[in-house]
């Protein structure tokens, strides 16, 4: 039995190697994702290494405030000079150095534009001369305040050199500069991980990074001869008391290898995800190829069970048969994820700005990744057609055997169920009733959602492909092709199913983003009573800012009616972490964002008043006059009072503050402003003369209210994008699904090929009666994916109308696009079984058993 089976896969290789290639890809990212985040894993283990090689102890003050890792900037809270001079009379410390170190610093280049980073930080820090890690390459150290030294890496990003004059911008608008170094790094580096290096003289990077004097944002211990690390960290941390986290340089290099590999898991969740979906289409694929395999063997399995083999022996040929397709598939599938991790891993390091790699690993994740589902995906597609090759009868070997179609009862009722579940998994996971398990319930839902309409599909397929192939029903090829697409339903079900599912995912996100514009555009379209707009993109964890000096200078301009802008932060509210607004004219911002009172007075906000919305205060139970503790990131806890409660908007903090808060948040520089014009001003008269006042300001420009809302909501059009080129590794494997369905069919019906031409049916119209078989049935697939994604989508705009999203826009154009790509689609993929059936020896095909 083993003997015949392996002759069986090896007249098959081609077959089964081409519904390999679905395993192939799934697996590819699967590996690719493990491989990408060990490379750059080890890469930060070895870059924080570096960072902290001098670093025998660090004491650094307790943050006011915890910020996520993807809820902004985190504040480092300053560290007083009379803590140095503690830390220097411990015992076993030789050196101890206060240290300025803050993201933040951004250098004006050569072109008047801000040398931008998208990922490693841009430090402004303090000069505390050379060392075995930093060397001077050009220049010398900087003396005056108006003097700075820079890393190589940063000099050739920005295109300048020693002796230029440069912009730089900090916790204060732009300031003049002179380059009067560059320096490196041992190993000759020009930047240790990526990073943005500006050094300045101490005192400057104390006002500048840390807004205060005397002040440090860490301090770098050396232990002395025969002290260890570990001990001197204790002794130091019982000397600064509790308000300090003092750990050695081992320990703060382990924290940021940590904080960055918990990062980098975001990147390989989104890839495990693609992957599973490329898996879950793939075996649609492997489930359709075998299931036609068993049937064009009826007769061979039926002389096996006739000669004495089981039906245990069967299931186990059919099985072993799919164990060496998902060997062979695994294997591939993880040396080409070998290949995509280590091009991802490359890609980033260019991307993160000169990255320097450690050499591509292959972890042990990587390899039972792989082979695991690899082996676990084809098996379990194979199961069903190794149990229905069990059931050949023994006389079947003795009649002319067809393969019959089946009562669709029972796949009809398994789909119902399915289906009914995946929509109670929706529902509960939309309407916010998964008991914290939201992500997972909606994917689940999802994932039930799908396999319950594929299980419903052949009920559908025959009524709805007649009706698709009615079109192509004008010539005898025509008639011919539309009647094969719909002899099978179950095969053609399953063929448009796996093309259904990347459709109606695409389908499902456009929707979604689609009507998330819509319903942003429309709200600010509505809400927004500006004209103009100061803001800019932000690319990292800084959102950009400019010098509020701007917004006085904009409000004395002719025709400028009201000028505010507005500062943010994350801070912490009556012990709740909140995002917080400041505002330089809070009679301005109401009459910007249409802001309704609903208590108390909401024109005018004392210096120890707060703004709060209603719905905040309903959630906290705040009323005019309560007494509500708040701690921004930079300042000293302060209690305010509530003054004014105004009505809840998309388009508003919860909490407003007093300009004068904003001297301590993060970022104490409006981020946002608004001009609101006086009637009859013409927008076009007035936003040159803002450009010209944001010339210091070069992270944000002016645009007008249409300009500003396209800029917001244009985000998501690069994201939908990025999602799109993701899932079209599904539609490949799709297409893949279809070129081996019709591959097979072709050598099922190679008897009846010969027939067809025997009479008549000349090579072109064989071609053409292909052709309109693969069109109809792709066709089909998106049409199911249209109509599926939509509805999924309409599922998530509707969950979300609480949240803002009240527009639901159906993408009318795209699916329309969809549908004429899936005909296109369907001529590729017939392509190569047209012509193997158009080349049939006639005389040959008719002997054919």
């Amino acid at each position: 039995m083993f003997r015949a089976t392996l002759k069986s896969l090896l007249a098959r290789k081609v077959r089964l190697i081409l519904s390999g290639l679905a395993v192939v890809l799934g697996v590819m990212f699967v590996s690719g994702a493990f491989v990408l985040t060990d490379t750059l894993g080890r890469s930060f283990d070895a870059i924080f290494a570096d960072a902290y090689e001098g670093v025998d102890v660090n004491v650094a003050a307790k943050p006011k405030i915890d910020v996520g890792e993807a809820e902004g900037m985190p504040v480092a809270a300053p560290v007083p000079a009379a803590t140095l001079d503690k830390v220097r009379a411990v015992p076993g410390v030789a050196e101890a150095t206060g240290i300025v170190g803050v993201d933040g610093a951004r250098l004006i280049g050569g072109n008047g534009k801000v040398v931008a980073s998208f990922g490693p930080p841009q430090l402004g820090e303090n000069w505390t001369g050379e060392s075995d890690l930093v060397r001077l390459r050009e220049g010398r150290a900087p003396q005056a305040d108006d003097e700075i030294v820079i890393n190589k890496a940063l000099a050739v990003a920005g295109k300048v050199k020693v002796g230029d004059r440069v912009g730089v911008l900090t916790l204060q608008p732009k300031q003049e500069f002179t380059i009067v170094g560059v320096f490196g790094y041992s190993g000759g580096r020009d930047s240790i991980g990526g990073a943005n290096e500006i050094m300045f003289t101490t005192p400057v990077a104390q006002r500048l990074m840390l807004g205060a004097p005397d002040t440090f944002s860490n301090i770098s211990v050396t232990a002395a001869g025969g002290t260890s690390d570990e001990a001197l960290r204790d002794a130091v941390a019982a000397a600064v008391g509790a308000d300090f986290e003092v750990k050695t340089g081992a320990q703060l290099s382990e924290d940021a290898a940590a904080g960055m590999k918990e990062a980098l898991s975001f990147f390989n969740r989104i890839l495990l995800g693609f992957a599973a979906v490329a898996l879950l289409v793939g075996t649609f694929l492997i489930l359709n190829t075998f299931s036609i395999i068993v049937a064009q063997r009826t007769r061979e399995l039926a002389l096996m069970r006739a000669v004495g083999a089981s039906g245990r022996q069967i299931i186990g040929s059919v099985v072993l048969e799919a164990v060496a397709v998902g060997l062979v598939a695994s294997v591939l599938g993880l040396g080409a994820g070998i290949g995509i991790g280590a091009l991802l891993a490359y890609l980033f390091s260019t991307f993160a700005g000169g990255l320097t790699l450690a050499g591509i690993g292959v972890p042990l994740s990587a390899v039972v990744g792989a082979f695991a589902v690899g082996l676990v995906i084809t098996v379990v597609a194979a199961l069903l057609p190794a149990l229905r090759a069990s059931r050949i009868p023994p006389i079947a070997a003795m009649q002319d055997v067809a393969t019959p179609d089946r009562p669709l009862t029972k796949v009809t009722v398994a789909g119902a169920i399915v289906t009914a579940v995946g929509g109670t998994l929706l529902a509960l996971g939309l309407t916010g009733n998964a008991g914290g398990n939201t992500l997972a319930t909606i994917l689940g839902g999802v994932l039930f959602a799908f396999i319950g309409v594929a299980l419903l599909t052949p009920l559908i397929s025959r009524p709805v492909v007649s009706l698709l192939g009615a079109i192509f029903a004008w010539s005898v090829p025509g008639k011919l092709g539309r009647l094969n697409s719909g002899r099978n339903p179950r095969r053609t079900a399953i063929t448009a199913a796996a093309l259904m599912v990347g459709i109606a995912l695409v389908t499902g996100v456009t929707v979604i983003l689609d009507s998330a514009k819509s319903s942003i555009g429309g709200l600010a379209q509505d809400s927004l009573k500006a004209e103009l707009v100061i803001a800019g993109a932000q690319s990292g964890p800084r959102p950009p800012s400019f010098d509020p000096e701007v917004l006085k200078k904009a409000a004395a301009i002719p025709g400028v009616r009201l000028a505010d802008g507005e500062y943010g932060d994350l801070a912490m509210v009556g012990g709740e972490r909140t995002w917080v607004a400041a505002s330089s004219d809070v009679a301005a911002l109401r009459q910007i964002f249409g802001a309704e009172p609903t208590a108390g007075d909401i024109d005018r906000l004392a210096p120890d008043g707060m703004l709060v919305s209603s719905d905040t205060a309903t959630a906290r139970g705040l009323s005019v006059g309560s007494k509500v503790p708040v701690q921004t990131s930079r300042g000293e806890a302060r209690t305010y009072t509530v003054t004014g409660i105004y009505a809840s908007s998309q388009l508003t903090n919860p909490v407003v503050l007093p300009a004068e808060a904003a001297s301590g948040f993060a970022i104490p520089q409006p981020i946002q402003g608004f001009i609101q014009l006086a009637p009859g001003t013409r927008v076009a008269d007035v936003q040159p003369q803002i450009e010209a006042l944001l010339a210091d300001s070069p992270e944000v420009s002016v645009a007008d209210r249409e300009a500003f809302i396209e800029q917001q909501t244009g985000q998501l059009d690069g994201l939908l994008t990025m999602i799109q080129i993701l899932l079209a590794l599904a539609i490949v494997i799709a297409v893949l699904g279809i070129i081996n369905t019709l591959a097979l069919s072709v050598l099922e019906r190679t008897r009846e090929l010969g027939l067809l031409r025997a009479i008549g049916l000349r090579r072109s119209q064989t071609m053409r009666m292909i052709t309109v078989e693969a069109v109809v049935i792709s066709v089909f697939g998106a049409l199911l994916g249209v109509v599926v994604g939509a509805g999924l989508g309409a599922a998530v705009v509707e969950a979300l109308r609480d949240e803002g999203i009240t527009d639901l826009v159906l993408p009318w154009t795209q699916m329309g696009i969809f549908l004429g790509l899936a005909a296109i689609v369907g001529v590729v993929a017939a392509a190569l079984p047209a012509v193997r059936a158009a080349r049939i020896n006639v005389l040959g095909a008719i002997a054919h058993d």
